[in-house]
């Protein structure tokens, strides 16, 4: 038996990183206990060719909340951020292409090759979006009520966010009622008519959800997304040296502030006696004793997996079983001789070229293309003609390949984690494929500039990274299963039935990916509850 420990924290993700620092700047002394070699849960930054590296799941950074990145003090700890001035670059299979860049002036401009209108109502709505998206930035931050009950705290948070919502005006407040349960296929087809654009914008609402753009709901999940970066296609940013960089930073502010931190630490039960946490058991049969344990797991590990379901209320038990977390994502890693010429791009210079290509990459040139990809899996199969979000970030990082080489990270939907027929071991070489030859039709001399691929399958997201289903976010970002209702109604406040131990993962609010807002807004309820 280990000596008794303040506060465990299972898990060296992200949100587990950002909620122990906070704990340690209340005067606990947190222990991550984190099952892998290295730490960042997801966000990891590994080599997966000989001289080759990549942010190997997440490859897009959030980003982090600016309260994260200035309290941690990460910049000081080694973190670079790199941001290209084009957000996305949108080829379409005619051999045109759309660039949206982060200045909407300058997106308007190339918008203009396919409408003039959708140029002119694009400024209209990137400034329309961050106005709202301001508003749901505040909801990320806030812990959600006790609907039965809320208290006199919660009651004056949501009276500020009320004014700033009557403050948008009569225009912005009917448009926020309306958007949220919207179709993201309606919402965007209410500002532009080019396909390629509404489909881009789109995109956002249902990245890593079971969703397609024709499905309820996928309006909130882009607007979710939007708090945490307000232009229409999200973010271009990530760090040098990949995301593992980001993780890295926030485990030196974590130590400096008093965290410790252990690797190759598998924790395989959390230990109950008369209704409260006593410790966790790890894989090589240490016990260590705590006050309180802090999963950064996603939920249904925590509660239905680590912890024995005997110390949960029968109904709880059931609820959690039916939460959603069946992931619809894969994941390539390629390492490329050179940069791969893409049809849209061939009167380009080579660093024009390259230019274009150092944010974001969206393959899903229309609204239906988007839909039918969604519908294979829905079925039991994965897309065959699939959504892609590509990034190629050695075109501004150096450090990731041999000089001249490059890598090109490619998240990839629909891979429904349940097969119709089959495994995902059987059928991983043609999800490659099929990916490959997808890319191919818009770069005609990608597949022969390939050296090697690491393929992610959802089963793989779930062995490798814990992901439980091979969800990248803990569980679905859905209707029913956000704000008061993350991970379930009634048990939205980061505490569970079992007295001392909390959730801080992506399955809790705001499950935002890589926000840290989460952890952030989790440490604050722990501290409450511990003092």
């Amino acid at each position: 038996m280990a000596a008794p420990r303040d506060i465990i924290v299972l898990g060296g993700g992200h949100n587990a990183l950002v909620a122990a620092f906070y704990l340690a700047k209340k005067g606990h002394q947190p222990l991550i206990l984190e099952r892998r070699h290295l730490i960042g849960g997801a966000a990891v930054t590994e080599e997966f060719h000989p001289g080759f590296k990549c942010s190997t799941v997440a490859h897009a950074g959030g980003p982090p909340l600016a309260q994260i990145v200035q309290d941690l003090q990460l910049a000081r700890h080694g973190l670079q951020k790199l941001e290209s001035p084009v957000r996305l670059f949108a080829p379409n299979p005619d051999g045109r292409a759309l660039t949206l860049f982060t200045d909407p002036q300058r997106s308007a401009e190339d918008i203009k090759k396919f409408s003039a209108k959708d140029a002119a109502n694009y400024v209209d709505f990137h400034h329309s979006l961050a106005r709202i998206a301001g508003i749901a930035a505040q909801l990320m931050e806030l812990t959600p009520p006790v609907i039965e009950k809320p208290s006199k705290e919660d009651l004056w948070k949501f009276l500020k966010v009320g004014r700033k919502v009557r403050g948008l005006g009569k225009k912005e407040m009917m448009r926020l009622i309306r958007w949220g349960p919207m179709a993201a296929a309606d919402f965007v087809a209410e500002f532009f008519e080019t396909d390629l654009l509404r489909a881009a914008v789109a995109a956002r609402g249902i990245y890593g959800a079971a969703l397609g753009p024709w499905s309820a709901g996928s309006t909130l999940l882009l607007l979710l997304r939007a708090a945490a970066d307000p232009y229409p296609v999200g973010n271009s940013a990530y760090p040098r040296g990949g995301m593992g960089a980001l993780t890295a930073a926030m485990a030196a502010a974590a130590k400096e502030a008093g965290v410790e931190i252990r690797t190759n630490a598998e924790v395989t039960q959390i230990l109950v006696k008369d209704g409260k946490v006593t410790g966790v058991l790890l894989a090589g049969g240490e016990q260590i004793s705590a006050k309180a344990v802090v999963s950064g797991a996603d939920p249904q590990r925590t509660l239905l997996g680590l912890l024995d379901p005997v110390h949960l209320p029968p109904s709880f038990v059931v609820k959690m079983r039916n939460y959603r977390a069946s992931g619809t994502a894969a994941k390539l890693n390629i390492a490329l001789d050179a940069l791969p010429n893409f049809a849209a791009l061939k009167n380009s210079s080579a660093a024009d070229a390259a230019a274009s290509l150092a944010g974001r990459i969206h393959i899903g040139p229309g609204i239906d293309y988007l839909e039918r990809a969604f519908d294979h899996s829905k079925y039991g199969e994965f897309s065959t003609a699939p959504y892609l979000d590509i990034s190629i970030p050695t075109i501004q990082d150096n450090t990731l390949a041999p000089a001249g080489k490059h890598v090109m990270s490619i998240y990839m939907q629909f891979a429904p984690y349940q097969l119709k027929s089959g495994n995902w071991q059987q059928n991983r070489d043609a999800l490659r494929d099929t990916v490959i030859q997808t890319v191919s039709q818009y770069a005609p001399d990608f597949a022969q500039k390939i050296l090697a691929v690491q393929t992610l399958t959802p089963a793989d997201l779930e062995s490798t990274y814990g992901l439980t289903g091979g969800h990248p976010f803990h569980g679905e970002l859905a209707l029913d299963q956000i704000f008061t209702m993350r991970p379930l109604l009634g048990w939205a406040r980061y505490a569970t039935p079992v007295k001392h131990l909390y959730l801080c993962g992506n399955g809790t609010h705001p499950g935002n990916g890589v926000t840290g807002a989460s952890g952030h807004n989790a440490a604050r309820e722990i501290a409450k509850h511990l003092r």
